[in-house]
């Protein structure tokens, strides 16, 4: 389902949106990041991907490959950690705290006391619990049905405390806010609720440095960028709202066409964008793509989605498989990628555009087009991924390895 977005403007970005989240905020988030052990030193790669460019009769595919941001195997690793530290900031603000010393474990003696909590997919709450036993306090997750016992395992390893539910992601939001408010602890979410959005701000702000790397990684023509359309993964909104607002306000109305998509049954946005406000989605919200299976828009991230997305398009769940395999597989020309099931959701949803001529048109997609799509984790529960892929990710990663030894390192 594909659906154009009649708020979608194509100005200046708004002044009243650069007082929420702007460039700076997001490069001072990246500095503050940098030295943290968990994060790679340099920038993740942006690969080229020229067989599946001519396959699809596109000038150009590019994938911004976050699964190697962190052990932590997703782009979840800026968000989580970059609330912390301005929640942290916000909380001493008379002490002498530098922001990097916070993840240092310079302050856990401060710290011991203070409790972070938040619900998860998976991803975001493995981040936070690595930010949190870095920082020296103390960590709550809540996880609905459908996390696996092997994600649950990986945010354990962290030294969080582990709350089951037995309902849905949604409900697992509402838990942690309600034990947050009976323990006096902190939510830590990048989903947004009345009276609850300087930290979801944060997080998405933290997001910002994917938009910094891409731009200086392939750099335009002066005032517009190299890419002419970005995929983005939906969810709560969280991401698309991180990037967007960066492209946004450094290249205003020469901004690239931005398009999300969501799993079919948990079309949050698309329903958002349907009725020009944040809402629900109207399906069972249960997905293959974790990651993306939220239930309600985030009202937050909904300020910067209605007047920046220009397309809103759902997919089902055997093609997000299918993108896995073909990032997997790689050719000759194209390098294999380890994408997990929310990571391969961008490409799935171009992989679906360009199965349409006329969705192509629609989009303005053809031999010109530089596209960008985002791989957003790795294989983050291995099991999964071989069971859906029919590889191992260690397999994948070691072709990958002799790809770039053929190809001298190029990619």
């Amino acid at each position: 389902m594909l659906l154009s977005n009649p708020h979608a403007l194509r100005t200046h970005y708004p002044a009243d949106l650069a007082a929420i989240m702007n460039i700076q905020h997001a490069q001072a988030s990246r500095r503050w990041l940098a030295p943290w052990k968990e994060l790679a030193s340099a920038a993740t790669p942006l690969y080229v991907l020229p067989d599946l460019a001519g396959q699809l009769q596109l000038a150009c595919v590019h994938v911004k490959d976050e699964s190697v941001r962190s052990s932590l195997g997703s782009f979840k690793a800026l968000g989580a950690p970059v609330a912390l530290i301005r929640q942290v900031l916000r909380l001493y603000p008379e002490s002498a705290i530098t922001p990097e010393d916070v993840l240092a474990g310079r302050h856990a003696q401060l710290l011991q006391n203070y409790t972070v909590i938040s619900a998860t997919d998976g991803n975001h709450g493995r981040s936070l619990a690595a930010a949190a036993r870095c920082a020296g306090c103390r960590c709550v997750i809540v996880l609905h049905a459908q996390v696996s016992a092997e994600r649950e395992a990986a945010i354990a390893a962290f030294g969080a405390k582990i709350v089951r539910i037995e309902g849905n992601y949604d409900e697992s939001v509402e838990v942690a806010a309600q034990m947050a408010q009976d323990h006096g602890w902190q939510v830590i979410s990048d989903t947004s609720y009345e009276g609850y959005e300087d930290i979801p701000r944060d997080v998405m702000q933290g997001y910002g440095t994917i938009a910094a790397e891409l731009v200086e990684q392939a750099a335009g023509d002066e005032g517009r960028s190299t890419f002419t359309h970005i995929f983005l993964q939906g969810g709560v909104g969280g991401l698309a709202a991180g990037i967007v607002s960066y492209f946004w306000e450094l290249y205003g109305a020469n901004r690239p066409r931005f398009i999300v998509v969501e799993p079919a049954q948990a079309d949050c946005l698309y329903q958002s964008a349907l009725y020009g406000r944040a809402g629900r989605a109207t399906g069972t919200v249960e997905s293959i793509m974790a990651g993306l299976a939220c239930g309600e828009t985030s009202p937050l991230a909904w300020r910067f989605l209605q007047p920046a997305v220009d397309y809103f398009l759902t997919i089902d769940d055997e093609l997000a498989i299918e993108a896995m395999r073909k990032l997997a597989t790689g050719s000759e020309d194209d390098i294999p990628i380890v994408a997990g099931e929310s990571g391969a959701a961008g490409l799935a949803g171009l992989l679906s555009i360009c199965d349409s001529s006329i969705c192509m048109k629609q989009l303005g997609l053809d031999t010109s087009s530089r596209v960008l799509v985002i791989n957003t984790e790795g294989a983050t529960a291995p099991s999964v991924y071989r069971e859906l892929t029919g590889v191992a990710a260690e397999m994948v990663l070691s072709q990958q390895k002799n790809w770039k030894d053929a190809h001298h390192g190029n990619s």
